[in-house]
């Protein structure tokens, strides 16, 4: 009897997560197949062929030819740099339409697959609105900052003016500025009285403005499946993570602790993760100096191998579960 195959789609820089899962799929009896994005076209064939009403998506890569049609699961880890070295055997004039060829013929084939998928690229680009994951976390009664999302700067200053508090900016996006071929990445900040006044050239790239919610800590939450893993952070202990603790990721990555959320939030964001349907989420919470939790966003790809590593690897193992079936999962 052949091996339950999981499907694992990331690229050949991705992180020790990827590893950790697959460990976990194949102890439980499993086949963990790695498809590198970054290497198809270029070194890797997708084929999908249709014969007598029925679909048939093949894979051959360094590994050998699998079919995925037939797959228990597939996890959509990350697609970075597909098409990686095209460049180096096609004509330039050609690049933007062979990349977009192969990127619509990839993400159509996964989507098209009629197996479990966590998550599909469709609800990938359903959670990059913002707006929805506010009214859906305000529907399900989960607490939100108050939220501004515009490139008006008359609104934005009307916004600033009525929530009568610190404010914070942000992007929607991973967003970055090159400066001499390094990279700056713009994270949340404070907006000062002087931001307002030079709002004017947000027209032309809208912004996130936000209540900022005082914080007692700042928590990351991992769904997998029906499974909770919840950890935080005091981010206040340093002035530059105190808005947002990636500006200090690296310094405050042994500081994280696994805790507990009151029942009350976690069936929150239980029913949270219903409405998307959603396998696997990282969210962020807030808690305040009151004990009030916030939400702020969930994010379908989110990292936590820092985290599984404060947990005995259990966020990777219930992946693997949940990717086999061998764990209740939302479809």
């Amino acid at each position: 009897m052949a091996k339950p195959k999981v499907i694992i789609l990331t690229h050949t820089e991705d992180n020790i997560s990827v590893d950790t899962v697959s460990r976990f799929v194949e102890e439980a009896g499993g086949q963990a197949i790695r498809f590198n994005v970054d290497r198809y076209p270029l070194y890797t064939r997708l084929s999908s062929v249709y014969r007598q009403q029925q679909q048939e998506v093949t894979l051959e890569n360094e590994t050998g030819i699998h079919t995925l049609h037939d797959a228990a699961g597939i996890w959509y880890r990350r697609s970075y740099n597909i098409g990686k070295g095209l460049n180096e055997v096609i004509d330039k004039e050609y690049m933007p339409a062979a990349q977009l060829e192969a990127k619509r013929t990839l993400f159509g084939m996964i989507e098209g697959l009629d197996i479990f998928q966590m998550e599909r690229y469709s609800v990938y680009r359903r959670l990059d609105s913002k707006e929805e994951q506010l009214r859906i976390a305000a529907a399900c009664g989960l607490n939100i900052p108050a939220t501004c999302i515009s490139n008006n700067p008359h609104d934005i200053r009307r916004f600033v003016a009525a929530v009568n508090a610190p404010v914070i900016s942000k992007m929607q996006s991973a967003f970055a500025i090159y400066r001499q071929g390094v990279e700056h990445v713009v994270f949340t900040n404070v907006v000062e009285e002087s931001h307002l006044q030079e709002l004017d050239s947000v027209q032309y790239c809208p912004m996130v403005f936000q209540e900022r919610i005082e914080k007692q800590l700042e928590l990351r939450v991992n769904i997998v499946g029906y499974e909770v893993f919840a950890f935080s952070v005091n981010s206040t202990i340093s002035e530059r993570a105190a808005t947002d603790w990636r500006k200090e990721g690296a310094t405050l990555v042994d500081s994280w602790t696994p805790c507990r959320l009151p029942e009350k939030v976690q069936q929150l964001l239980l029913a949270f993760m219903d409405r998307y349907g959603l396998n696997y989420g990282a969210i962020d919470l807030v808690l305040t100096p009151d004990n009030q939790y916030y939400f702020l966003e969930v994010n379908a790809a989110g990292e936590y191998f820092w985290l599984d590593q404060l947990c005995d690897s259990a966020i990777s193992r219930q992946i693997a579960r949940v990717l086999l079936g061998k764990a209740p999962r939302r479809r």
